[in-house]
């Protein structure tokens, strides 16, 4: 379809993966760990569409070094930056002044100008996705012996379904209740909740293959794990309606299978939708002065502040 022009602009700034700095306030930029930051243009939106005379672009880097020559870095002519293989330690203020002329039409005077644009750049992972399961099982009475075996039949039965997935069930836990229903009466249940979790040993491995997007591929493995776990649930409903003379003593109970979606980040990250509103669901390297020890998704501030460097996975 014919784009709109203004609209065409847009499109255009996304595809050439610039982002334009602003004299009135930083710009927060993210970008994904192992990747290559877009590229930070040393001007507003409406200075690159004027014509300037004679720029200079001076750009210092968090460290409060200059970043022309540096290996970790593309720095055109044109005053544009693009940081390479980021990581996390690169997170923080890349600082750019852009000094030109403007000549007098009348006297040709010439005056120097200075601006200067301030980039916010923080390194970010995707979560990781876990899945709380919940599902339940009519028993013929919570004292039965049966119960606490059918539980850890099933738990093996779960684990095998997914562990070619490098998946495991964590947290299982298993509790009767009397249930009193408008139209059976007094039945007994088994009330069983599981985590189905990504990181089932030799996980790692796994990862090594593909290092850059893990997080990608691990999340992609808990999803399908999810999947066949919902498959395996459903195919009980089936096999009652279907399959059994009887009814087994301990059966699923129809429908009762839900699931909630868990996220965590890694070590030295975390989420904030305050701070980090345009990437509230990424895990964001965690600043100066806080640190996550853990796959918790809150970075905590330091009870004394020794820490100076983003990503900080201790006090």
């Amino acid at each position: 379809r014919a784009v709109p022009k203004e609209e065409q602009h847009s499109v255009d700034l996304i595809e050439k993966n610039y982002v334009y700095g602003n004299i009135k306030h930083e710009v927060n930029v993210y970008v994904k760990v192992f990747t290559n930051s877009p590229f930070l243009v040393c001007m507003d939106l409406a200075r690159s569409h004027e014509e300037v005379i004679d720029p200079k672009y001076l750009w210092i880097g968090p460290d409060g070094k200059n970043l022309e020559g540096q290996m970790y870095v593309n720095l055109r002519k044109t005053g544009k930056l693009m940081v390479m293989g980021f990581k996390e330690s690169m997170s923080g203020a890349y600082t750019c002044t852009l000094s030109h002329k403007i000549i007098e039409t009348t006297t040709q005077e010439e005056r120097e100008m200075f601006e200067a644009y301030k980039f916010m750049v923080y390194a970010y992972r995707e979560a990781d996705h876990a899945y709380q399961v919940f599902v339940r099982f009519t028993t013929k009475e919570c004292e039965l012996a049966a119960n606490s075996q059918f539980f850890e039949e099933l738990k093996k039965i779960l684990n095998n379904i997914i562990s070619d997935l490098t998946c495991h069930i964590i947290e299982p836990s298993c509790k009767c209740h009397s249930v009193k229903t408008p139209k059976q009466g007094l039945l007994h249940e088994l009330f069983v909740s599981f985590q189905v979790n990504p990181f089932a040993p030799g996980w790692e491995e796994a990862c090594h293959q593909v290092p850059y997007d893990c997080e990608d591929v691990t999340n992609i493995r808990v999803q399908e794990a999810r999947d066949r776990i919902g498959e395996f649930f459903s195919k009980q409903t089936y096999a009652l309606k279907h399959e059994f003379q009887t009814v087994p003593t301990i059966h699923y109970v129809d429908n009762s299978f839900s699931v909630t979606y868990i996220d965590s980040c890694r070590p030295g990250f975390g989420k904030n939708d305050i701070t980090h509103k345009n990437c509230a669901s990424c895990c964001v390297v965690c600043d100066p002065g806080t640190y996550s020890p853990n796959n918790d998704v809150t970075c905590q501030v330091c009870a004394r502040p020794r820490v100076n460097q983003y990503g900080a996975r201790y006090c």
